[in-house]
C-alpha cells in the first residue's frame, strides 16, 4: 500500500485573511486547491498563527506583525482541508502572548488536529506529533531558529527553539532528544519541520544544508522547512528528500514582484508502507484574494522553472506530469 501525504509552506489565517473569512465560506480560503488537499491521505502543514480571539500583542521586544485567527472558523476550515498535523515552532505562536497559544493548543487538541513545536514547557514543545496515516505511523518533530524570545523553557510556554548548527552542544542534545521521544513510538516516517532562517532568501545557507544532511543522518526520514516566504530548492540526501523551504501557501502578504511569494507548491510525497519515500510531487500554486489556488499555466510554468534552477545545484533533476514536477526517489 502506497500512501500520499502533503506538505504545505505557511499557513497564516491571520488579518486579512481572518477578515475575509468571516464574510464567506470556512473553507473558501483553500480555493481551487480544496479538492486535492480532501484528496491526500494526510496533510502536515507549518501554521503560522495563533487560533484565538484573546490576548493582547507581544510587547515586550519589537514585532512589527500579529498573527491571530478566530476559531470558529479556522479550526473548521483546517479540519475541512484534512489538517493532521500543525508545526507550531515558528515566530507567531505567542503574538498575542501565552493565553492566546494557549487557546491554540486547547483548539487544536480540541479537534483531533495533531501538533509540535510549541507548548507549555519546552518538554512539551519537544513532543512529537503521532498520527497514523491510511495505516502508515507517522512521528513529526518541529524546530525553530526564529525569535529566541519565544522560545519555552521549564517553566514558560513558548517554542522549541535551536541555534541551527550541527556543531553547537545544545542545538545536538535537544534535538536529538525530541528524535529519540518520536523513534520511541516506532514510526514508519520520521518528519523534521524547521521554521529556519530570514524572509526572502532564495537559497538555503551552507549551515542549513549541513543540518539538513545531518538530521537525515539521524534518521529522519523528510526535512519540511519553512520561513522564508520563497520556496527554495529540493535535495535528495542518502535516498530521503530535504524540502529546503515550502514558501507560503497561503496569507495576506504583500508580493514581490521578482521573488514571486504568492506562488509556490503542494509536496506530495508517495509513502511505501514501511516508509520508504517513493517519490516527492509538486503541484504549482498561487495566492489569490486570501486564498490559495492551482497556479494557471504562465505562473506554474514560472514556478516549475525557478524550481528546476534552485535544486539543480543538489544535483536534483525532475520529471513533468502534466502541471506537477516530479522526483522520482526509488532505487
Amino acid at each position: 500500500m502506497v500512501s500520499r501525504i502533503g506538505f504545505t509552506g505557511d499557513v497564516m489565517l491571520g488579518r486579512v485573511v481572518d477578515d475575509r473569512q468571516r464574510r464567506r465560506p470556512v473553507d473558501a480560503v483553500w480555493g481551487t486547491v480544496l479538492e486535492r488537499l480532501r484528496g491526500l491521505d494526510g496533510l502536515v502543514i507549518n501554521l503560522e498563527c495563533v487560533l484565538s480571539t484573546r490576548g493582547s500583542r507581544w510587547r515586550r521586544t519589537h514585532r512589527p506583525f500579529h498573527f491571530r485567527a478566530d476559531p470558529d472558523w479556522a479550526v473548521p476550515a483546517l479540519e475541512r482541508a484534512g489538517v493532521d498535523v500543525c508545526a507550531l515552532a515558528n515566530n507567531h505562536v505567542l503574538d498575542y502572548e501565552e493565553i492566546a497559544l494557549r487557546d491554540t493548543l486547547a483548539n487544536l487538541d480540541g479537534a483531533g488536529i495533531a501538533r509540535t513545536g510549541a507548548g507549555e514547557t519546552l518538554e512539551e514543545a519537544l513532543e512529537p506529533a503521532i498520527v497514523s496515516v491510511d495505516g502508515l505511523d507517522v512521528a513529526v518533530v518541529s524546530f525553530t531558529d526564529n525569535t529566541p524570545e519565544y522560545a519555552a523553557d521549564d517553566a514558560s510556554p513558548g517554542t522549541a527553539w535551536i541555534e541551527i548548527d550541527r556543531e553547537n552542544p545544545e542545538t545536538r542534545r535537544r534535538v536529538r532528544e525530541a528524535l529519540e521521544r518520536a523513534r520511541g513510538t516506532d514510526p514508519d516516517l520520521l518528519v523534521a519541520s524547521l521554521h529556519w532562517g530570514p524572509n526572502m532568501v532564495e537559497e538555503p545557507p551552507a549551515s542549513f544544508r549541513e543540518f539538513g544532511r545531518w538530521l537525515v543522518e539521524q534518521g529522519v526520514d523528510v526535512v519540511h522547512g519553512h520561513s522564508a516566504h520563497v520556496f527554495q530548492g529540493v535535495e535528495v540526501h542518502e535516498g530521503r528528500p530535504i524540502l529546503y523551504d515550502t514558501g507560503d501557501f497561503v496569507d495576506d502578504y504583500a508580493v514581490d514582484s521578482r521573488l514571486r511569494n504568492d506562488r509556490s507548491f503542494l509536496f506530495v510525497l508517495r509513502i511505501a508502507d514501511d516508509g520508504e519515500v517513493l517519490e516527492c510531487r509538486l503541484h504549482p500554486t498561487e495566492i489569490d484574494d486570501c486564498a490559495v489556488h492551482e497556479a494557471p499555466p504562465d505562473a506554474a510554468d514560472w514556478a516549475r522553472e525557478r524550481m528546476r534552477e534552485l535544486s539543480a545545484p543538489f544535483g536534483t533533476a525532475f520529471d513533468r506530469d502534466g502541471s506537477a514536477l516530479v522526483l522520482s526517489l526509488e532505487d
